[in-house]
């Protein structure tokens, strides 16, 4: 059977994706620092170009790389060391306020099931005695040489680790200082008669990919600062961790968001024992989330883009299933490359023939 020049077109491209799935799934945990440097590296390009232009050539581009990658590294280290010494602090007064809560909670709910015929016989000491032991400070003291013992045997993965946090900076420099000469490397690689073809699809998913991600990025700050600041007026202690983490996560669609406002409302009840948790909760999460919705993602990140909020969800996890972490990060460049190729063979299949004469 012989096959037309399409068809062997069409097997190749196959054929290239069928060993680049094989890679990643063989090569994912060295790939990783690398594929976490070129996502970084896509993102922060921009900002790097910004300063070239602004400095007119009197900055050197290294000099900008460097600005811009210590900006980064230093606004990582605010949030974490914001996050973690907080929650070192709250966790003695969630211990504290676990024993009342949990008196409430039986003390409320008993009556109000029995009315319904429903008798229910919870043992609240023991769970109460349960969390307080995972909570308490002589179950931290027990973990330590377990955990030592664990980092001991895991020498490799801890090892791994160290060397992923030093390689990622120094990728990421090396990547910002050549990105557009390795993107004009890859492109020289296309046969020049299809290049046009190919510049034509890249670009389109480069505006939708960078739109998407640039604009994603802008609602995350905007709505972590807004939801620290609605739990800090209702005077709940973690409010900057909490309202910190739900804007962030919110790049996870939905998950984020769901996840915080469980957060929000365990930490609420640990704190206040009272139906202003729910209030809290109920103001600061149901308006964030039609402020988000209807004013401040339309407008930042555009409706036009085409990356359904399910179709993100989807990529992500089924991409996190198929190559783990590293399929975590590819999982949106790869969406966007699919979404670019379902809208150009729709629209080739309504100017067909084959769609005309039905």
């Amino acid at each position: 059977m012989q096959l037309t020049p399409a068809q062997r077109r069409a097997l190749a491209w196959i054929a290239i994706a069928f060993v680049a799935v094989l890679a990643l799934r063989a090569l994912g945990a060295v790939l990783t620092p690398f594929v976490v440097a070129a996502v970084l590296a896509y993102a922060l390009t921009p900002v790097v170009d910004r300063l070239d232009e602004v400095g007119k050539g009197r900055m050197p581009r290294w000099l900008a790389v460097a600005l811009v990658e210590l900006t980064f590294i230093f606004a990582v280290l605010c949030i974490v060391l914001l996050v973690v010494p907080v929650l070192a602090k709250e966790i003695p007064l969630m211990r504290e306020q676990l024993p009342v809560l949990f008196d409430r909670l039986h003390d409320t709910l008993s009556p109000w099931l029995a009315q319904f015929g429903i008798h229910v016989s919870l043992d609240i000491a023991s769970l109460r005695a349960q969390l307080l032991k995972y909570l308490g400070t002589a179950n931290w003291e027990d973990a330590f040489p377990s955990l030592w013992s664990s980092v001991k045997m895991g020498g490799s993965v801890a090892l791994a680790i160290v060397g992923n946090v030093v390689l990622i900076p120094v990728a990421l420099f090396y990547l910002l200082m050549d990105w557009k000469p390795f993107v004009a490397r890859l492109i020289e690689l296309v046969p020049p008669r299809m290049r046009p073809g190919v510049d034509s699809f890249t670009a389109e998913a480069d505006a939708v990919l960078g739109q998407y991600l640039r604009g994603q990025l802008l609602v995350m700050l905007i709505m972590a600062i807004y939801y620290s600041t609605g739990l800090a007026l209702f005077g709940l202690d973690l409010a900057l961790p909490i309202g910190v983490f739900t804007g962030l996560a919110m790049f996870v669609p939905y998950v984020g968001f769901g996840i915080g406002l469980i957060l929000a409302t365990l930490a609420g009840f640990l704190e206040f024992a009272s139906i202003k948790a729910l209030v809290m909760v109920g103001v600061v999460y149901g308006s964030g989330q039609v402020i988000e919705g209807f004013f401040i993602t339309p407008r930042l990140v555009g409706e036009r883009i085409g990356l359904h909020p399910l179709a993100v969800i989807f990529a992500l996890l089924a991409f996190g299933q198929l190559f783990g972490f590293v399929g975590v990060l590819v999982a949106l460049p790869a969406s966007a490359l699919l979404l670019v190729a379902i809208r150009r063979a729709r629209e080739r299949y309504m100017a067909s023939n084959l769609y005309q004469h039905q």
